[in-house]
């Protein structure tokens, strides 16, 4: 497996599903950084099944605990290590899709590739459950970068065909405080509810897209070409289980625009330079412009259902088909807006590392 992203700010993910815990090692975070669990806990929180329609009944704490890299609540620039412990397990519902492979998950090119030893129950390394440690080397990136002025945020732009109408920068960074669903559009945030809870009655799920702000970003970052500031937030993106889909900017709506309508124009505001609109999402030649850095995530319905699918007997060689059992999410979209904040955070930042905005100790 390739289990660490990043080349100066670098993430290594560790844990199972249904493992004894689930963490994250964060190598060369600058030094003097103000960190604790009670930072950690707040972008945890946000990531827990409580409250948003459909998700799972699955209620881990998700205490935090730093064990290393942090002395008087400040970094020392030694290695990170963080966990939460996984205590609410129950992997009884799992042991009966040993030779039955659930549709629309890993389990069985996973299997195929580490010869059935890999842990199969709750997903195991494959399961959304890891993102937790995601979500902490997040708040970590996030922290460093607010010291150099950078934001970010995400927000629900869509579930299932349910669409958020355009919102100013202001609503969409309190999104994730007005509604369980982090949507800053009410209206659609009560249909989306709706919808979620239609799936969830007939047994399925929905999926959606989030939408991921970066501020105040300084020209430059990006180390073009194989290192642009797209392919490195979009690699960190699709690690993130059940994404499927990435865009910056006006994204694949280019496509069908003419170049006088596509670019977006230089205009100076306040003595910088500025762009009046933003299609590009903030990103030239894979380098940063100035502008926000606009990122939209598709992520997929939840695979596990309870409705029959179709799928094979491995020890039989049949068809035949399933209904799973266990504790999942109808939706898992509301839960993945910080998981999204969190994978932008930590491409910024290892990109801000690279090019000299953020020091290795921190005055």
């Amino acid at each position: 497996m390739s289990n660490a992203i990043g080349r100066c700010f670098v993430v290594t993910s560790f844990g199972e599903s249904h493992g004894s815990c689930v963490g994250v090692l964060v190598d060369g975070c600058p030094a003097g950084l103000t960190l604790n669990e009670a930072v950690l806990s707040q972008d945890l929180q946000r990531r827990r099944a409580t409250g948003q329609p459909g998700a799972t009944p699955r209620s881990e704490p998700d205490a935090p605990r730093i064990v290393s890299g942090v002395l008087n609540d400040t970094t020392t620039g030694a290695p990170i290590c963080m966990m939460v412990d996984n205590l609410n397990v129950k992997s009884e519902a799992y042991e009966s899709l040993a030779d039955t492979p659930r549709p629309g998950h890993a389990d069985y090119p996973a299997g195929v590739k580490y010869g059935r030893f890999n842990d199969p129950r709750g997903g195991g390394r494959f399961s959304g459950r890891i993102t937790a440690g995601f979500v902490m080397a997040g708040s970590v990136a996030k922290a460093a970068l607010a010291t150099v002025g950078i934001e970010i945020f995400a927000h629900t732009v869509s579930i299932e065909n349910v669409m958020a109408a355009s919102v100013v920068v202001a609503d969409a960074r309190q999104a994730w405080k007005k509604n369980p669903l982090s949507c800053a559009d009410p209206e659609a945030a009560a249909e989306m509810a709706r919808a979620i809870a239609s799936a969830a009655s007939d047994g399925d799920s929905v999926g959606g897209v989030v939408e991921c702000l970066a501020l105040n970003v300084p020209v430059g970052l990006g180390e073009p070409v194989f290192d642009s500031v797209e392919s490195v937030v979009s690699h960190a993106l699709y690690s993130i289980p059940a994404v499927k889909g990435v865009e910056f900017g006006a994204g694949f709506g280019l496509a069908s625009m003419r170049g006088t309508a596509s670019n977006d124009a230089y205009a100076m505001e306040n003595d910088a330079v500025r762009t009046t609109k933003n299609d590009a999402g903030g990103v030239l030649g894979g380098i940063s412009s100035g502008m926000p850095i606009v990122a939209r995530a598709a992520i997929k319905p939840t695979p596990s259902v309870s409705m029959s699918q179709k799928t094979v007997n491995l020890a039989t060689g049949t068809d035949t088909s399933l209904s799973i059992e266990g504790r999942h999410d109808a939706c898992i979209v509301p839960r993945a807006v910080v998981v999204v904040e969190a994978m932008m955070a930590i491409s910024l930042c290892d990109l801000a590392i690279r090019a000299g905005v953020l020091r290795k100790v921190i005055e």
